[in-house]
């Protein structure tokens, strides 16, 4: 039987790279699995590839030229990681494309739209071809969903649920992933709140977050596809929030003068500046540490009526926190690689694992998770 055929898209990027290890990891030790290290410079990608070893190319692929379809059916791939972002900005054709050619499509998109709309503007297409595609396989909405699920297992009502990621000062940081989130820094974030929409400005007026293995942290409302997905998801009653809390608070409160400068009107595309801060922000490095992690907290009614809240801790050492937002489309890889099937069409990631899929993982890397009743 021939190897299954998986691209990475993006495939010597911050996440990508991390997808390329664990999968050509799963080719020794799990599955047949023939991986394509994918992206516009072919030095670069051939450079991991042959790093990597164990049959891995390197290809040169410019995801926005035309022809994408007809490369990918003439290289045979089964499977397209898209992990090149921003998504914010982007348009499906990467999907499409997949499509076109029979293959499944994953990617990490973490663009509100991106993988709302998704669904809807790629089911079709998918459906038709008899291929599976997921869009948003990361921390959020695949992770924090699964953590959901798990906490509210048997729940009469879900209340409220506030999310909040803590990267470390020290984790190696992607100039893409920072131009998405400065995106929407001071712009009106539609946030279920009180029980009706309203806005909130995106990185504006950090609060404080406590934490299970971490020191209290400032945590700014981001705009992510949870927001949107879980009110109508899990029927939250009174609100879902999502925060990032900066380790370095002098770097959390840049972002919220940012944010204000913006809704003054004096800086119009806070997201020009990703080269410069991406560039920059080691400076702050000393005041950091390698440990990062995320909570998950939630309120409600249990099987029996009661009131509970409980919170879902995990701990990332070492600079191992960018790990996890790759967690779920290595798992979901090595699923369409082992051939167990997956809901034919277009889906977000919301609730397509559980959360003890992802303790190999957790474990592999040394993080520690708590699940703490308040």
């Amino acid at each position: 039987m021939a190897a299954f055929k998986t691209l990475v898209l993006g495939g010597y990027g911050n996440f990508g790279a991390r997808i390329c290890r664990a999968l050509v990891s799963d080719k020794a030790t799990r599955h047949d699995m023939a991986l394509l290290v994918a992206g516009r410079h072919a030095s670069q990608a051939k450079a991991l590839a042959d790093a990597l070893g164990h049959g891995a190319q390197g290809v040169a692929l410019d995801h926005q030229a035309p022809g994408l379809a007809a490369t990918l059916r003439e290289w045979g791939v089964g499977l397209v990681i898209h992990t090149a972002g921003p998504f914010q900005a982007q348009a499906y054709n990467v999907a499409q494309a997949a499509a076109e050619a029979g293959a499944h499509y994953i990617d990490l998109a973490d663009g509100r739209r991106f993988v709302c709309d998704f669904p809807a503007a790629m089911q079709a297409a998918f459906s038709a071809a008899g291929r599976t595609a997921v869009a948003g396989a990361s921390t959020v909405p695949a992770l924090s969903s699964a953590v959901i699920d798990h906490l509210c297992a048997g729940w009469q009502r879900i209340d409220s649920i506030d999310i909040c990621i803590a990267p470390a000062q020290r984790a190696p940081r992607g100039q893409a992933t920072l131009a998405a989130v400065l995106s929407y820094c001071g712009l009106p974030i539609d946030v279920w709140d009180g029980g009706r929409w309203q806005p909130h400005s995106g990185w504006a007026r950090p609060s404080p977050v406590q934490f299970h293995r971490l020191s209290p942290r400032l945590g700014a409302v981001c705009d992510i596809p949870d927001l949107e997905i879980f009110p109508a998801h899990y029927q939250a009653r009174d609100r879902v929030t999502f925060r990032a809390a900066l380790e370095v608070g002098l770097a959390q409160r840049a972002f919220a003068t940012l944010a204000t400068l913006r809704r003054w009107g004096l800086l119009q595309h806070p997201e020009k500046l990703a080269w410069l801060m991406h560039h920059a922000g080691g400076a702050l490095d000393f005041l950091g540490t390698p440990l990062g992690g995320m909570v998950v907290r939630v309120a409600g009614a249990d099987a029996q009526g009661q009131p509970r809240r409980r919170a879902w801790h995990v701990a990332a050492d070492n600079d191992h926190g960018p790990e996890i937002p790759c967690m779920a489309a290595i798992l979901l890889a090595r699923q369409l690689a082992a051939g167990q099937p997956l809901p034919t069409g277009a889906h977000t990631s919301t609730s397509l694992l559980p959360l003890e899929a992802f303790a190999p993982e957790f474990a592999k890397w040394g993080m520690v998770t708590d699940v703490v009743e308040e």
